[in-house]
């Protein structure tokens, strides 16, 4: 990953920045006892610095799985003041943080997955790693809204072009749906590299449609082009998980995933499973609303594809 799309929260860092240890056995950057520096900063911190620090210590089972919107609206304070804290504590961000009280509070084996106990033989990794990808399922289609979908098809349609942007462990998302965008014959056009979503976003208009896709809804990178979309006057689509999150703000369509990520591992499979399901919806869904350009369309790319096999 390169430095101009690293994610600030994600539990990925440059050798040398501050706060980035190595934990001991998990092969995984990370920012060490994150407890411990919130109880030796607190004595020193403004009234509601100390306010977010407490509540991290408190509640550190639920901030793990909080967005900072969230937070910042439980501690009556800014997401810029949860953010600052983080920073004292040597973190790029939130995400990190969280990541890191997550650590002290898991057992080491929960790194791998938190449902799995160092006992388990194969057939019970193999159960317990898919019993968890079908509750992502069964519970991301309980709260994926129809009318949401039907808007969403409607503006893809409707749309000249259609943006994609997604960052770290949403980029290959990302490029699956506009693979299959073109697949049906929709000009699509997928960013992965935060400068040129930056840059491709302020580029847009109302005859665009993009869609973001980002789990946390928090990540720097892609909250900010969407922004720059949305002012550009394109629709925005956003598929991220259920709660409030500082995307939303600037999306006019949102279709909610309902997965599970790990207390430790911000980048579980589940996430990325429930992601790629609504994209398997919305690409039937806008195949069936304009049924014989699809069809047309699929044909004659199989006839290309055709000439790739042997």
């Amino acid at each position: 990953m390169t430095a101009s799309n690293r994610n600030p929260g994600s539990a990925e860092a440059a050798p040398g920045e501050p706060g980035t240890e190595r934990r001991k056995g998990t092969g995984t950057p990370g920012l060490e006892g994150a407890l411990e520096r919130l109880q030796a900063l607190r004595a020193n911190l403004p009234p509601k610095a100390a306010r977010i620090a407490d509540f991290f210590m408190t509640h550190a089972a639920e901030v793990v799985h909080m967005s900072v919107t969230e937070v910042a609206e439980r501690t009556g304070a800014s997401e810029g003041s949860v953010i600052s804290l983080c920073q004292q504590l040597g973190a790029r961000g939130f995400q990190q943080v969280k990541i890191a009280l997550a650590r002290d509070l898991v057992q080491p084996v929960q790194f791998i997955h938190e449902d799995l106990a160092r006992s388990d033989d194969t057939g019970a990794v193999i159960e317990k790693i898919f019993r968890s990808d079908l509750q992502a399922l069964h519970d991301t289609m309980k709260v994926l809204d129809t009318t949401a979908m039907e808007a969403a098809v409607a503006a893809i349609l409707k749309a000249r072009r259609v943006e994609l942007y997604g960052i770290g462990s949403a980029a290959p998302i990302a490029e699956d749906a506009n693979y299959r965008l073109l697949r049906i014959g929709i000009e699509a056009k997928v960013v992965v590299d935060s400068h040129v979503q930056a840059i491709s976003a302020s580029l847009t208009g109302p005859d665009v449609a993009v869609i973001t896709i980002s789990h946390s809804g928090s990540t720097l990178e892609t909250v900010a082009a969407t922004k720059l979309a949305k002012e550009a006057g394109a629709t925005t689509i956003c598929i991220t998980n259920f709660g409030k999150s500082p995307l939303l703000a600037h999306a006019d369509i949102v279709l909610h995933t309902m997965a599970r990520e790990t207390q430790f591992r911000t980048e579980a499979m589940t996430s990325r499973i429930a992601q790629l399901a609504i994209i398997d919806a919305l690409i039937a869904c806008v195949s069936l609303a304009d049924y014989d350009k699809a069809l047309a369309t699929i044909g004659k790319t199989f006839d290309v594809l055709s000439s790739k096999r042997f």
